[in-house]
């Protein structure tokens, strides 16, 4: 139900329902106990076209979210630092991508605390990779049938083997394409080789998997997959912590998307203050009005 049908059936203003739920927010959501808070993850989420963002902050724990900055970037999370020295939180793990700014303020603000490199964001950077080397690809076959196999193969490259629909036969497609072009087959293998990373037994099996992945990476011959296995190699530590704590932003992603819901169905929110409550209240939240 919406703040609009509520107001109507009471023949009052839509200002007024709004502002007594908001005032009810504020006491129950304005200041979140973080005491028990033990690991997190961060990310930010546009919300507008003009590249306004915010930055949340997630507790792995509970799923509820427990800071909302405005902007994205260390300065967003002043406050939430500030707030976690005032009650003395000891976090242990952090889940975030692989952020400069993110990486820079965990380690000045949590040292002691375990940085987990988000395992979704390092998958999305190589499937990102593998789009361009397919782009480029296409546009230097001077094959007609190997361009028009290529062509069609962006979103079969990109999805897992396990979910290639069968009746449509884009597994056999998929293959052709690669059967046509080494290095697009290269990489694609490679791809799926670093999946398995995380599904390693043990953290010291998991590093030797990444160490062969690294080197096999440097030695294929294609600048993207240089680059890419210079930036594992640089982060190897931040990715090796998810054998300490297998945690990932995968929660907060789902958050975002629920944030994302609820300001299409209020269209938008004029009052800032209130958008950040809701969603700070968003993990119970099920049958609350909506703007």
């Amino acid at each position: 139900m919406t703040i609009k049908d509520v107001a109507r059936h009471l023949g009052v203003s839509w200002d007024l329902i709004k502002e007594i739920q908001k005032q009810h927010l504020l006491r129950r959501f304005a200041r979140p106990n973080l005491h028990k808070l033990k690991q997190i993850a961060i990310d930010e989420i546009s919300i507008s076209k003009g590249h306004r963002y915010l930055t949340v902050v997630l507790d792995l724990k509970s799923g509820a979210v427990v800071f909302v900055g405005e902007g994205k970037g260390s300065e967003a999370l002043e406050p939430f630092w500030r707030r976690l020295k005032r009650q003395q939180v000891r976090l242990e793990a952090v889940a975030t991508d692989k952020s400069p700014a993110y990486i820079s303020a965990v380690l000045t603000h949590l040292p002691e605390a375990t940085l987990v490199f988000d395992r979704f964001h390092v998958i999305k950077l190589y499937n990102d990779g593998l789009s361009d080397l397919r782009h480029k690809l296409y546009h230097e076959a001077t094959d007609l049938m190997q361009k028009q196999v290529i062509k069609g193969t962006r979103w079969l490259l990109l999805k897992n083997p396990e979910n290639l629909d069968r009746d449509c036969q884009e597994a056999e497609r998929l293959n052709e394409a690669l059967r046509l072009n080494q290095p697009l087959a290269l990489a694609y293998y490679l791809k799926e080789d670093l999946r398995q990373f995380w599904e390693q037994p043990n953290k010291t099996e998991a590093a030797t998997f990444l160490e062969d992945w690294i080197a096999r990476a440097q030695t294929a011959g294609l600048p993207f997959l240089l680059r890419f296995s210079k930036t594992l190699a640089l982060h190897r530590r931040g990715l090796l912590a998810y054998y300490d704590y297998p945690i990932s932003t995968g929660p907060l992603e789902g958050t975002n998307n629920k944030i994302k819901t609820m300001q299409r169905q209020a269209y938008g929110f004029r009052d800032q203050e209130f958008f950040k409550l809701k969603i700070l209240a968003l993990h119970e939240t099920k049958y609350a009005l909506v703007g």
